[in-house]
C-alpha cells in the first residue's frame, strides 16, 4: 500500500502545532502519518505530544534551531528515507481542510503521477487568499484566482506542498543553508523547471498566521532584522538563475525596497545595509544540494 508521509515543521507554536497535528489526524477519505520536526521548541512542545498519542504520530527533535529550511531538509530526508511514497509539507500555523489531502490525491490520480508538486489553496483567517502563499505562473508574477481546478504554476511556499518521494530522490532537498525565507521558493522554482507542477484549487489550507501581511523591511519590527540577511542573500541566489531577466528583478526589487526604507524607516543605514549586504553576500553564494534516498520502500 502506498503511504503518505505529512511533515511538520515546529518551533515553539505548541498550541497551533497541535491543531495542525488534529487536521491532520481528522483528514477525509484520505490517511496520512504525520512526521513532526521539532527545531528544539522550549514550550514543552515535546511533552504535549505524549499527551496526544496516535499510531500515525511521530516525532523528532533535532537539538537545535535548524530554521525553517533546515527543517524541511531534516523532516523530508527522514519521510523518504523512511520509506513513504509521497510527502506532504507544511509549517505547524497550516490547518488543512478536510478534504485537503483528498482533492490532492484526486489531482495526482487526474494527473496519473505526471508532475513535480502540487500546492493547495492558502487562506488567511479571514477566508481570503493569504498573499504570502499565493502560487507564482513565473518567477515575477503572481497566479491570479484560476477558472480551472488545476492551474499551471512554477513556484509556491511550503504552505501544503504534496509531492511524490522519487522527485526528492531525483531533484534533491531543500536546501538547509538558506535557513529562513526562500527556501520554498528555490525548492519549487528547481523541480519546476525540469517537470510540471500546479496549484490545486480544490485543496485548501488555512495558514493561521498572526498577520497576512507581507513582509517589508521597512516597516518591521526590529527584533525580525536578522531575518532579511537571509532573505536577500537567499533571493540573490534563486533569481540569478534565471539569466538577465532575474538580475533586472534583482535590482528592481532591492533598489524599490531602498527607497521604501529611506521613506518609511528611522534606521535608514542599518536596513540598507541589510538590504545591499545581502545582495552581495548573494552573488557568491553556494549552497550544496544534497540527496537521499530510501532504505525502506519496497
Amino acid at each position: 500500500m502506498e503511504r503518505i508521509a505529512a511533515v511538520v515543521v515546529t518551533y515553539n507554536r505548541k498550541e497551533l502545532l497541535l491543531q495542525c497535528i488534529q487536521h491532520l489526524l481528522d483528514q477525509q477519505e484520505a490517511v496520512c502519518d504525520v512526521l513532526v520536526v521539532d527545531n528544539a521548541s522550549t514550550d514543552g512542545t515535546a511533552q504535549a505530544l505524549k499527551q496526544m498519542p496516535s499510531p500515525r504520530l511521530f516525532y523528532r527533535n533535532t537539538g537545535e534551531n535548524l530554521g525553517g529550511a533546515g527543517g524541511f531538509h531534516f523532516g523530508m530526508r527522514w519521510a523518504v528515507e523512511e520509506g513513504y511514497d509521497y510527502v506532504w509539507i507544511m509549517d505547524d500555523d497550516s490547518l488543512p481542510q478536510p478534504r485537503a489531502l483528498a482533492e490532492l490525491w484526486a489531482a495526482h490520480e487526474q494527473l496519473n503521477g505526471e508532475y513535480g508538486w502540487l500546492s493547495s489553496r492558502c487562506l488567511w483567517t479571514d477566508g481570503e487568499l493569504c498573499p504570502m502563499n499565493v502560487q507564482r505562473v513565473t518567477p515575477y508574477k503572481d497566479l491570479a484566482e484560476p477558472v480551472q481546478k488545476l492551474a499551471p504554476v512554477q513556484m509556491a511556499s511550503f504552505v501544503s506542498l504534496f509531492l511524490k518521494a522519487s522527485v526528492i530522490e531525483q531533484m534533491g532537498l531543500p536546501l538547509r543553508q538558506f535557513f529562513i525565507w526562500t527556501d520554498d521558493w528555490e525548492y519549487t522554482r528547481r523541480i519546476s523547471r525540469v517537470l510540471p507542477c500546479y496549484a490545486v484549487w480544490g485543496s485548501t489550507v488555512v495558514h493561521a498566521m498572526k498577520s497576512k501581511t507581507i513582509v517589508n523591511i521597512a516597516t518591521d519590527v526590529p527584533e525580525r532584522m536578522f531575518r532579511y540577511r537571509y532573505f536577500y542573500r537567499n533571493d540573490v541566489y534563486l533569481y540569478r538563475r534565471e539569466g538577465l531577466k532575474g538580475w533586472l528583478w534583482l535590482l528592481a526589487k532591492d533598489a524599490w525596497h531602498s527607497v521604501q526604507v529611506l521613506q518609511k524607516s528611522s534606521d535608514k543605514l542599518g536596513k540598507l545595509k541589510i538590504i545591499w549586504g545581502g545582495f552581495c553576500k548573494g552573488i557568491c553564494f553556494t549552497p550544496q544540494i544534497e540527496f537521499c534516498k530510501s532504505i525502506k520502500r519496497k
